[in-house]
């Protein structure tokens, strides 16, 4: 049986994302509670998506000059709410996928260098091994050498 790394980083980012919905809720409900949240937090980016989105359906169906009036103050604090909830969840989402992608390139890089290590060390190895061979090799031509010579020194009978 074969036995695999449990993916326990994964299972954590999924429980950040998880936990993130809560507090988004949380900060939404305290964003519509708080005089300075709504007025400075939550309602100029409401307006200007409010604005976009009015400019560009005009656009779509023709009316190019059209003025866009702003939006009341209650329906622009949900809507900035809402805006902020999203931007927290996408905003842990993608922090999880940076972490998740940092985690996955460590690892592809400590492979690469224990690859690269073991492959200086089987150059070294070879390396080693040729001088070996040499040296060997010299040792049996010099060995023949000497029993060239010692056979010719010899007499003959």
């Amino acid at each position: 049986m074969v036995v695999g790394a449990f993916p326990i980083a994964k299972l954590l980012y999924l429980g950040i994302r998880q936990i993130s919905k809560p507090l988004a809720n949380r900060l939404k409900a305290g964003a519509r509670r708080s005089d300075f949240f709504r007025t400075y937090v939550c309602l100029p980016p409401a307006q200007a998506y409010h604005w976009i989105e009015m400019r560009a359906k005009m656009r779509i169906m023709g009316f190019r000059g059209a003025a866009i009036k702003p939006m009341n103050e209650e329906a622009a604090a949900e809507l900035g709410a809402e805006l902020l909830g999203e931007a927290i969840i996408f905003l842990v989402g993608g922090g999880c996928m940076v972490a998740e992608y940092s985690r996955q390139s460590a690892n592809a890089r400590r492979k690469e260098e224990e690859l690269e290590a073991r492959l200086h060390s089987m150059e070294a190895e070879i390396a080693r091994l040729g001088l070996l061979s040499d040296e060997l090799d010299a040792r049996a031509r010099a060995a023949e050498r000497k029993q060239t010579v010692t056979v010719a020194a010899s007499p003959r009978v």
